[in-house]
């Protein structure tokens, strides 16, 4: 079962790894299935800047916590994944639904539940002093 899910870990780490690269090399594009429009430059850096951090670290948590099997770093995304889940919530709540609202929905809280049950699992880092 720990194997199983140690890929499950590798395999969402390296979709969100994947979603990270084509922000960063293509912005415009990959910002335009996520409903961003740049506006200029400045827009251009803060998707790519902003969006690349948001996945890669997601991603690469997930990547880190499936090899090294430490719990630690799946914090880092569930975290990550769930304040993105509330955004989404707030906003259909306020603003109401839009044409596939639920698929993020779905996939960031699949990916907060795995990574929490997961973090979970396996072994965290003992601090100093403890056992």
């Amino acid at each position: 079962m720990i194997v199983m899910l140690r890929a499950l870990l590798f395999v969402g780490g390296l979709f969100y790894v994947l979603m990270g690269v084509g922000f960063l090399l293509d912005p415009a594009g990959s910002g335009a299935d996520f409903g961003i429009a740049p506006q200029g430059t400045m827009g251009l850096a803060s998707i790519r800047a902003d969006m690349t951090a948001f996945f890669l670290v997601a991603g690469g948590c997930l990547i880190w916590g499936a090899w090294a099997r430490k719990g630690d770093p799946l914090l880092v995304s569930a975290a990550l994944m769930g304040i993105a889940l509330l955004g989404r919530i707030v906003t259909l709540v306020i603003d109401g639904p839009h044409d596939g609202f639920w698929l993020p929905m779905i996939v960031e809280g699949v990916t907060v539940v795995i990574a929490l049950f997961c973090s979970r699992v396996l072994p965290h880092h003992a601090f100093e002093g403890e056992d």
